[in-house]
């Protein structure tokens, strides 16, 4: 790194689901103490908080997400299991233009350079976005297998950036970043959410959220000849969410032994589930508080007094 001029600084906002909200607190807390990036990448959750952050648009999404019920949530899902999703995408993409960014927005018009990761379905490829319009990289980012359906772009059926590399580090440094600060949601979360029926705690209440937990756990359990209780299945969600930890926290670590982030931040995040998106405050105040642990070796590394 040449350090006669001001380096170049990447932000690597990796994929987690509803742990993602903890990069809007992590983007704030850099902010505070004079480090903003050149380059924003982001995978999954991380791309839609980037492509906000460079919109312009990041504290009334902080609003919105502070604001969720479970309720509100369980809105955005359908429980009429379709097979290729349950999420509903009509108010997905509401949401999405209101607080991300216009339909018509290019990655010429954000304030910085932004890259978005997605996966060729068929080849397994990874795929980089870098220009054309922004939230059709998005979907194609966060298109998680069994939550939405695969976006399909120039012939190639696209899905969730995660399956292949979670936390894009090597992205930042293609782009030109001097120094990559990575933010990885999933250090701490293999086995944290796989749960029996006797162990998942909301079960008994009474909204909307439980509701379709309660769906989507019969929905699993239809595939099985049940047995007793103990021995029933874990639940679709269950499943979905330990496959989905267990894949990113292997292929995050293998990513970054062979391409290491100058700063890596780690939010403790293991107690907030897939799909828990109503958990925002809890989420962006661990992501300050993960600045705050990091903020002497951060300020060593930046050269900051």
């Amino acid at each position: 790194m040449n350090h006669s001029k001001k380096p170049i600084v990447g932000f690597a906002l990796g994929g987690g689901s509803s742990r993602g909200w903890a990069h809007i607190g992590i983007i704030h807390a850099l902010s505070e103490i004079g480090i903003k990036p050149d380059i924003v990448c982001g995978c999954s959750i991380g791309s839609i908080v980037g492509a906000s952050y460079l919109s312009g648009n990041l504290d009334s999404l902080e609003q919105w997400v502070c604001s969720l019920t479970q309720i509100e949530v369980a809105k955005f899902f359908e429980l009429n299991f379709s097979l290729q999703g349950f999420v509903d995408i009509e108010r997905l993409q509401t949401f999405f233009t209101k607080y991300i960014c216009r339909e018509k927005t290019q990655f010429k018009d954000l304030s910085k350079i932004f890259a978005t990761v997605s996966t060729d379905l068929e080849t397994g490829r990874e795929i980089w976005f870098t220009e054309g319009p922004v939230l059709n990289s998005v979907w194609a980012s966060i298109s998680l297998p069994g939550l939405f359906p695969p976006i399909q772009n120039q012939g190639r059926w696209l899905v969730d950036g995660g399956l292949v590399n979670p936390v894009p580090v090597s992205v930042c440094r293609a782009l030109g970043a001097d120094i990559v600060i990575a933010v990885n949601l999933n250090g701490d979360i293999v086995g944290k959410h796989f749960k029996t029926k006797n162990q998942t705690k909301d079960d008994n209440d009474d909204n909307v959220f439980s509701t379709l937990k309660k769906s989507v756990r019969s929905y699993s359990d239809s595939f099985f000849n049940k047995t007793e209780e103990k021995d029933s299945p874990p639940n679709l969600l269950d499943a979905i969410s330990s496959s989905i930890n267990i894949t990113q926290d292997r292929i995050t670590r293998s990513r970054m032994a062979g391409d290491p982030p100058d700063i890596l931040l780690s939010p403790k995040l293991a107690h907030i589930g897939l799909l828990e998106f109503y958990r925002a405050q809890e989420a962006i105040q661990e992501g300050k508080n993960c600045v705050k642990r990091m903020l002497p070796e951060i300020k060593y590394i930046m050269h900051l007094t």
